[in-house]
């Protein structure tokens, strides 16, 4: 007896990847990956441009505590349901919305002249990308399917890493 085409045998592991659901989540790991990537290595390199002193560089890295610390709030955004769209769309789109402002407002500053400033909007965008993970990860266990929470961690991974 010939063996199957791999194809073939490989078709039902590639058939998760056409859902909808799944394209959803990547889309949700890039809007998840976008903020970590600002408040991190973006964010370092415009104050180094802006010539800012190298340990003041240094307490920025601070920054990305927020992603250490998700544990801690993770339960309350949990228990609580924000109105209207329901716990996991509503608290997205609270964070999005609420990180989109946080953004533009960090653009619109001049590290030299507004660095405490600059230093709380990242800190506070760090909190809402971070917010906004625990958030994704959750909605992502609830509407994918069992035998599609692997490819589905994968892809979220994805467009994290995308970003």
């Amino acid at each position: 007896m010939a063996p199957e085409p791999l194809a073939t045998r490989l078709a039902p592991y590639l058939e998760v990847f056409r859902s909808r659901r799944v394209a959803v989540v990547l889309l949700l790991g890039f809007s998840s990956g976008l903020p970590l990537a600002l408040t991190g290595g973006t964010l370092q390199a415009w104050l180094t441009v802006e010539d800012i002193d190298i340990k003041t560089i240094g307490l920025f890295s601070l920054v990305g505590l927020p992603y250490t610390l998700k544990f801690l709030w993770a339960p309350l955004m949990d228990r609580y349901v924000p109105p209207l769209l329901g716990r996991r769309r509503g608290w997205m789109v609270i964070t999005q919305l609420a990180l989109m402002a946080a953004i533009a407002s960090i653009g619109a500053l001049s590290p030299r002249h507004a660095a405490a400033a600059l230093a709380v909007l990242a800190l506070l965008t760090a909190f809402l990308s971070a917010s906004q993970d625990i958030v994704v990860d959750a909605y992502r266990t609830d509407v994918l399917r069992d035998r599609e929470r692997g490819a589905g961690a994968a892809v979220s991974v994805l467009g994290y890493r995308l970003a």
